[in-house]
């Protein structure tokens, strides 16, 4: 199942900054492990905001759930998800 996710991410302005960058790096990885598995194809930043819109392939709503709630910025993410259905005008030799 695809799904586009967007993820809008508000830290608090008084965040301590080694508790930033610890967290920062916690979802790197994180997101990096899911992106490697196969189940985030396309991560992409959204230009002059601090958000990204991603396309997921996932077996299910409940799949996706679970990695959405294990990314360590999920406290601080507002999140719009999308579910995906191929178009019936989609020209069949384009990936």
């Amino acid at each position: 199942m695809l799904y586009a996710v967007t993820m809008d991410v508000s830290l608090p302005p008084d965040m301590d900054p080694e508790v930033r960058t610890d967290l920062m790096t916690r979802e790197k990885t994180y997101a990096q492990g899911i992106q490697r598995g196969g189940e985030w194809p396309q991560l992409w930043r959204i230009v002059g905001r601090t958000s990204n819109l991603s396309i997921f392939d996932v077996e299910s709503h409940e799949r996706l759930h679970e990695i959405l709630a294990g990314l360590p910025l999920y406290p601080y993410l507002t999140i719009e998800v999308r579910p995906l259905a191929t178009h019936p005008s989609k020209a069949p030799d384009v990936p």
